[in-house]
């Protein structure tokens, strides 16, 4: 009788079980290597001094910047100033598109769109979202934003009504509540307070104002959010130094000796611009001067945090092309499109912020 070789049960049982096992091995490395996936998300903060198109708009006063205007702005000079701005854009991603961009001193919705659809910037693909404000100028602020990155949940544009009859109407604040890649949720809020014309002491308590708005409007939001993530972008024609950002906003330098708070906010350039003595994003008369902010909530300057940035990774953007020799005072100044009523052919008279963050998804 032929004598057949049979697999005992326990033999076969503990084949299966290490094949089992091996399967499961290569899954939960897989699963741990979905987890630690990272990618850059960068954001900016931009002023791109006086973005107008070459049309009157009847509500606004908005002169100065027409073909038969002293400036003499036409179509050639728009076009060459989106391009610009295109390619500063871009650079300030390292030839990646920033995933947020904040701007000031834009016009209107038509020049955002000329900005993403018919300049060199219409290959990231941004889609935007500006104010209407009751500015006289007209003036502006907006969001680009890389839809694939950040996907608006909500947005609103906050006016602010003017302290006294005296004051001027100034721009609206911009809040976006946006979706990110890893589910979280990450509120921006964006704001141009008012300018210094008149004296920096004398206009202060317009921005003062301002700023109240500013802070009253994030502590609200914060006491509904579960996990607070703020970012404040913008020009607040003030240093971090000033009442408005350092009193009423309360956003200071983070300490190295306490761990962030979740519900305060931290200024990212602050130490720079305190250490660092020819340091900022604007030049007047001479001295550069820190007036384009990057201001975060606690959290995101949690490394085990979602979104993580820290004050090593955020920084102003000051690419050679940028900037031209100042021949008043020395050094060098920002590349500005007007000098006075003088065209001089650059890109802004205030150079970009940028941070970097790391988002875990």
């Amino acid at each position: 009788m032929r004598m057949m070789r049979s697999i005992s049960l326990p033999d076969a049982f503990a084949r299966h079980l290490a094949c089992l096992c091996f399967a499961l091995s290569v899954s939960l490395q897989s699963v741990q290597a979905q987890q630690a996936d990272t990618l850059a998300f960068r954001v900016a903060s931009y002023n791109v001094e006086n973005l107008f198109d070459t049309r009157h708009d009847s509500l606004k006063d908005d002169y100065e910047f027409l073909p038969a205007s002293t400036r003499h702005w036409n179509y050639s000079k728009y076009r060459e100033k989106l391009n610009a701005l295109a390619r500063s854009i871009t650079a300030i991603g390292q030839w990646t598109p920033p995933a947020l961009v904040a701007l000031c001193e834009v016009e209107n919705d038509s020049v955002l769109r000329d900005l993403t659809r018919y300049s060199l910037l219409r290959e990231a693909d941004y889609r935007y979202i500006v104010t209407q404000s009751p500015d006289e100028r007209g003036i502006d602020v907006a969001l680009l934003y890389q839809r694939h990155l950040f996907k608006p949940l909500s947005h609103q544009s906050i006016r602010i009504t003017p302290p006294d009859r005296k004051s001027r109407h100034t721009r609206d604040i911009l809040h976006i509540c946006g979706l990110l890649l890893n589910g979280d949720t990450l509120d921006v809020l964006i704001a141009h307070f008012p300018s210094r014309r008149g004296g920096a002491k004398a206009s202060e308590p317009y921005r003062l104002h301002v700023a109240r708005v500013l802070k009253q409007m994030c502590d609200s939001l914060i006491s509904h959010r579960k996990l607070p993530q703020f970012l404040l972008m913008g020009d607040f024609n003030a240093p971090p130094a000033s009442k408005a950002v350092r009193e009423i906003l309360q956003a200071q330098a983070p300490s190295p000796e306490e761990a962030p708070a979740p519900d305060r906010f931290y200024h990212l350039l602050a130490r720079r611009a305190e250490e660092q003595r020819a340091y900022g994003s604007y030049k007047y008369q001479g001295h550069w001067e820190l007036i384009d902010h990057l201001i975060v909530s606690g959290n995101l300057l949690r490394p085990a945090n979602g979104l993580y940035t820290c004050e090593a990774q955020a920084n102003v953007f000051t690419a050679p092309f940028l900037l031209e020799p100042d021949r008043k005072y020395g050094g060098m100044q920002p590349f500005r499109t007007y000098i006075g009523p003088r065209y001089n052919g650059g890109v802004s008279d205030h150079l970009p912020v940028v941070a970097e963050f790391e988002l875990i998804y």
